[in-house]
């Protein structure tokens, strides 16, 4: 049985007592795939992630379970010890998010109706689960958008944090040391000798506020591979730009704060409680409305997005860099598929625009 704190065990018995499982994919997790079941009393449709029985599945399981009542954190609503498929394992019925995933929907706004108020927004409800998660010393150590999904395709639809495949508890005097994470989102101290801690959730924060705010990441590869010699170097380094025109107009306070979250020492990087209290989260309403150009970022690069996607996620495993093989290329000269792309557009319109006025 698992071990669990706040004292829930799993149910022994079948879950298809009580739940009808559908041939519905919903996701791919890391541990495991998420399908469609259905309560065979409610008739309520709940997501269904399926878990070989381990001491890691477990151990997801667990610190899930404990801080599921997070109002940003997708609930669990059952768990079962069955046997699936004819293997052991862990059954886990957790609430359905129906509004997908956070990036779709700010894809699918209508053209300069995504501001950054809204961005603002959304950092404060991620901030909410990530400082839920910390106070209980818990690290998730796998934030990117795909782990961010809303409840329904309502405009009132709450975003939560899913997936805690890699997730650690940890104390004061105790530091993660298990490499595990996505490249875009992986932390200076990850890349080096150096152990790591819930400090690199906030590295994880300042990427994925970045990306809200434009529509790309800060750092990439540069050799379509997982992660590049040169991309390890950027982000130890922490080399980014905020480039013109997509940054032109967002304000200061969203610039620094960012910086804030994107310091390489970790000891000066900012704690989840300085992000929930800045002024820009913290008083969301009053961040002015000035449209952001992240929806047409996402539109334009809608097929390269997938790939960007894919490299994200590609390497899970151990990553530590020899110091003395790192090659950097100049920022103008990197390759990122999805501001190549915009910034290719914007000439060709130049071009058109000077023709049309000689």
């Amino acid at each position: 049985m698992l071990s669990l704190q706040n004292q829930r065990q799993p149910k022994t018995t079948p879950l298809v007592d009580d739940y009808e499982i559908s041939d519905t994919v919903l996701g791919l997790g890391i541990n495991g795939k998420v399908v469609q079941c259905t309560n065979r009393r409610t008739k309520q449709n709940y997501a269904l992630k399926v878990l070989l029985d381990n001491e890691k599945a477990r151990r997801e399981v667990d610190l899930h379970w404990r801080v599921s009542a997070c109002r940003h954190i997708v609930n669990i609503i059952d768990v079962y010890e069955n046997t699936y498929s004819g293997r052991k394992c862990l059954l886990v019925v957790m609430e359905c998010m129906e509004g997908g995933e956070l990036f779709q929907r700010i894809q699918d706004k209508a053209d300069g109706a995504f501001t950054e108020r809204e961005a603002a927004q959304i950092m404060h409800e991620i901030c909410a689960a990530v400082h839920y998660l910390h106070t209980r010393d818990i690290a998730h150590r796998d934030l990117k958008p795909e782990n961010l999904l809303y409840t329904t395709k309502q405009p009132n639809a709450i975003l939560k944090l899913t997936d805690f495949g890699f997730a650690k508890e940890t104390f004061s005097n105790d530091t993660l040391q298990t490499p595990c994470y996505t490249p875009y989102y992986v932390a200076p101290e990850v890349l080096g000798p150096v152990k790591y801690d819930k400090s690199c959730d906030i590295w994880s924060l300042g990427v994925v506020m970045y990306i809200i705010m434009c529509g790309f990441p800060p750092f990439y590869s540069n050799h379509g591979l997982a992660i590049s010699p040169g991309m390890k170097k950027r982000i130890r380094t922490g080399q980014y730009d905020f480039p013109d025109p997509e940054w032109t107009n967002v304000s200061q306070g969203a610039k620094d704060l960012i910086k804030g979250m994107l310091n390489v020492d970790p000891s000066k990087r900012l704690q989840i409680g300085d992000v929930l209290s800045n002024k820009w989260i913290a008083q969301f309403h009053q961040v002015p409305q000035t449209p952001l150009c992240t929806n047409r970022m996402l539109k334009e690069g809608e097929e390269i997005w997938p790939e960007v996607q894919e490299e994200m996620t590609r390497s899970l495993a151990t990553m530590r860099v020899d110091y003395d093989q790192m090659q950097i290329k100049a920022l103008d000269k990197s390759n990122n598929p999805l501001l190549t792309k915009r910034r290719k557009k914007i000439e060709e319109l130049a071009a058109c625009y000077g023709t049309q006025n000689k």
